[in-house]
């Protein structure tokens, strides 16, 4: 594993310099099946307050708000926060915010956490700081969605089976199920919910 940038601000801010949407999020229709896949893992249909930290440009965000009372997305790169603002605009109850994780991670608790394309990018102890600082948030009914590429990318990134291990072990700590495990050839994605009864099985309890 190599040393890492000395900004990860400067990092991803030299990706967006040239490109509003470096990684195609909005035209590869592997992102927006990742993004189907993501909204349709979420056991319930709507959230009182999400929390989506490395919402890059925004896109997934969009995505999540109108299944939201409140979001707040969050980034440590300045030309993301501007580009995810705008594309949040039309949801009033949508707020993007400069913040490095997880030293910025926000006060408050959230019944919808999602870590997404993110984690590895903050190597083992920083991966580690993120799902204590997540699994600690969490309202007693909340959910906590973890997704991240598996075909590897910088040498400094741990590997995104390392960063799902570290969150599902907070996870049991923190006494939440996993309700969905997808082994996707392209992605990993869990889901942990306090709640363990399936989406069938909550609506005929509700």
């Amino acid at each position: 594993m190599g040393p890492a940038p000395l900004s990860l601000a400067d990092y991803f801010n030299g990706h967006f310099a040239h490109d509003a949407d470096p990684w195609r999020s909005r035209t590869s229709w592997y992102e927006a099946r990742k993004r189907a896949l993501t909204l349709a893992s979420l056991p319930r249909a709507r959230y009182r307050r999400a929390f989506e930290p490395g919402c890059a440009g925004g896109e997934l965000s969009a995505a999540l708000a109108p299944r939201c009372d409140r979001i707040l997305c969050a980034d440590f790169a300045p030309r993301a926060v501007e580009i995810a603002r705008s594309r949040l605009a039309p949801f009033a109850h949508a707020h993007v915010e400069r913040r490095a994780m997880p030293d910025d991670w926000p006060t408050g608790r959230f019944d919808l956490i999602v870590v997404s394309e993110i984690a590895y990018y903050l190597g083992e102890t920083g991966c580690m700081a993120l799902a204590t600082l997540a699994t600690t948030a969490l309202e007693e009914d909340g959910t906590l969605l973890c997704c991240h590429w598996r075909h590897g990318g910088e040498a400094w990134m741990i590997d995104s089976a390392q960063v799902h291990a570290i969150f599902a072990i907070h996870a049991r700590r923190a006494s939440l199920r996993c309700v969905v495990h997808a082994q996707d050839a392209d992605f990993l994605l869990d889901v942990w919910s306090a709640n363990p009864l399936s989406v069938a099985r909550r609506e005929r309890a509700g």
